[in-house]
């Protein structure tokens, strides 16, 4: 496809690698709607739901590494299309756990939802992880920082769909529909993948010590400070976002707000960060400093988790900024929160040690996101259990914001690698 002057195309090939995933995080964000219809039916209480929302990142934060590692060995059109299918296959049974598949009653199907969890788990990190060295390959020169400034929106447009279709499905056919209906969708994307992007080629040998083998770059990678330092911003951003807007639809159904308002205000919240993400590619499409664009991301979410959660009390003693203003701070937070991801995928590129480590850098990226979206939805639930409420959630975003701001300064320090070269 030609590149016009000004305005660079992304090709359809790339959309098809975005479509898959968003479809992917589809299944991220396809828990927080169903957790009153899961307590209703499953009997699971506020910290088994918040290790259900966390669980799927299990895999990510043990093998994202490895699957790093072995992207370019088992190909990473290959890669996106199995992570595709065992998400398909995950949700399907998951589906079918909740109609009595296994017997047991309600116990048992919360069994076989949190191994199927980790399954999809699996699934999602083998989807997202190829998703930056795909679209570096599938789109012209000129486009790559408003593409990957796009791919860094996959994880807020898949969950803000979720947090917007599933009250609607799960009220129409029961959470069983909703956990079908997205396998469903994710053997659509891997159907569309598998027909838009071209096969496969093996990687022409490059140069360097990091050309070697998966044990080469495992040690060049690991060895260098700039994967690290960028993987450690990529876990104190996620694990904030997902906290609290994983939480939303209970924050707000605590607050008497109805079902259908409720996946409303939530789904737009985490829509913010898809604005977030599309507008940061383009400053750095137009040269804003990548440590700018990070420093004003994580220092938009300090500001706006403080106004939206400090002394917020409940029923006759609440007490801070009115419901309007606080949920105005809750959609900044989402939308300054955008600007980091889409930095941050610009950096795993472009501070990787060398080219053959790109999809391991992005690997160590997703492992410690992963781990902080792990812990921080059981913490922040943990928190809010301890005091009765959600007013103190603003320390745990606060911190994270401020130990973002101070890496972001060091990452500003940091040459590219080919620069040095």
């Amino acid at each position: 496809m030609s590149v016009q002057v000004g305005r660079p195309r992304i090709p359809a090939a790339a959309l098809a690698v975005l479509v898959g995933g968003v479809s992917g995080s589809l299944h991220l964000g396809k828990l927080p709607p169903a957790v009153p219809a899961l307590q209703a039916s499953l009997g699971i209480d506020l910290v088994e739901a918040g290790f259900l929302l966390s669980l799927v990142q299990v895999a990510s934060m043990t093998l994202g590494l490895v699957v790093g590692l072995a992207a370019d060995t088992i190909g990473l059109r290959r890669s996106m299309l199995t992570g595709l299918i065992v998400l398909t296959v995950a949700s399907l049974l998951g589906g079918a756990a909740g109609t009595g598949f296994g017997g047991g009653g309600g116990a048992h199907a919360v069994q076989w939802l949190l191994v199927l969890r980790a399954m999809e788990g699996v699934g999602f990190l083998l989807a997202v992880m190829p998703g930056p060295g795909l679209i570096r390959a599938l789109t012209p020169p000129g486009a790559d920082k408003a593409a990957l400034g796009l791919w860094g929106a996959y994880m807020p447009l898949g969950v803000a769909l979720a947090l917007l279709l599933g009250p609607a499905l799960i009220g129409w056919g029961g959470w069983v529909d909703w956990w079908w209906a997205l396998s469903a969708v994710s053997a659509g994307a891997a159907l569309w993948l598998w027909i838009a992007v071209p096969a496969d080629r093996p990687r022409p040998a490059a140069a360097g010590p990091a050309s070697g083998g998966w044990a080469s770059r495992l040690r060049t990678t690991v060895g260098a400070r700039a994967p690290w330092l960028v993987a450690l911003t990529f876990a104190v951003y996620s694990s904030q976002w997902m906290a609290v807007i994983g939480f939303l639809p209970a924050i707000y159904a605590g607050a008497g707000v109805p079902a259908a308002w409720n996946a409303v205000l939530t789904a737009l919240a985490a829509a913010m960060n898809i604005v977030g993400n599309v507008a940061g590619g383009r400053w750095l499409q137009r040269g804003v400093a990548p440590e700018r664009l990070l420093q004003l991301g994580f220092l938009t979410m300090a500001l706006s988790g403080v106004a939206a959660f400090a002394q917020m009390g409940q029923g006759a003693d609440a007490a801070g900024l009115p419901p309007a203003v606080r949920y105005i701070a809750v959609c900044a937070f989402s939308l300054g929160g955008g600007m980091v991801p889409a930095t941050l995928f610009l950096l795993g590129v472009r501070l990787a040690p060398g080219p053959s480590t790109v999809s391991t850098t992005i690997g160590l990226m997703q492992q410690a996101s992963s781990l902080g979206q792990f812990l921080a939805p059981p913490a922040v639930a943990w928190l809010a259990h301890r005091v009765g409420g959600w007013q103190w959630t603003w320390t745990a975003t606060l911190a994270c914001s401020l130990a973002g701001m101070a890496i972001a300064r060091r990452l500003g320090r940091i040459r590219p690698a080919a620069e040095m070269a």
